[in-house]
C-alpha cells in the first residue's frame, strides 16, 4: 500500500481538560475545526487556540497533520505507522480520529522535524 499524503492545518491548537458533566462552551462552534471526546470521566475539547475557554487544564501549542482521505474502514494500520515514524524521532502526538479521516497533533516546536522524519520515511507532506 502507498504511503498516504498529510497536509499540515493552518491553525495552532490547544487541548483543553473539562469535568465530565460540563456544558460543551458554545464558542467552539464557531470554530473551522474542533474536537469534542466525553467520557464517563472527562470532557476533552481540542480548538483553535485563539478561542478563550475557561478548562480545568489546557495545553497550547499544537499543530495539526490531516491524514488526506477519506479513508475506508478496511484500512488498517495508518494511524499505527504514523505514530511509529514519529515515535521513532522522539515527538509526542495527540490522536483523533473522524468518520473519514485521522488527525495527528504535534507541539509546534516539533512540527518541522515531524515533518522531515515523514517524508524520509515516504509520506507526502504538504504545508
Amino acid at each position: 500500500m502507498a504511503k498516504q499524503t498529510l497536509q499540515l492545518l493552518p491553525h495552532d491548537f490547544t487541548i483543553h481538560s473539562f469535568d465530565s458533566s460540563s456544558d460543551i462552551p458554545p464558542v467552539i462552534f464557531k470554530s473551522e475545526v474542533y474536537f469534542v471526546g466525553k467520557t464517563a470521566d472527562e470532557l476533552s475539547i481540542v480548538c483553535n487556540s485563539d478561542i478563550e475557554l475557561d478548562s480545568l487544564e489546557q495545553e497550547p501549542g499544537w499543530v495539526a497533520f490531516e491524514v488526506l482521505g477519506p479513508l475506508g474502514f478496511s484500512l488498517t494500520g495508518i494511524l499505527s505507522n504514523i505514530s511509529g515514524v514519529l515515535a521513532s524521532a522522539n515527538i509526542p502526538i495527540f490522536a483523533i480520529s473522524t468518520f473519514d479521516t485521522d488527525y495527528i497533533l504535534v507541539k509546534r516546536k516539533e512540527a518541522k522535524n515531524a515533518m522531515n522524519s515523514l517524508k524520509k520515511e515516504g509520506y507526502s507532506v504538504r504545508s
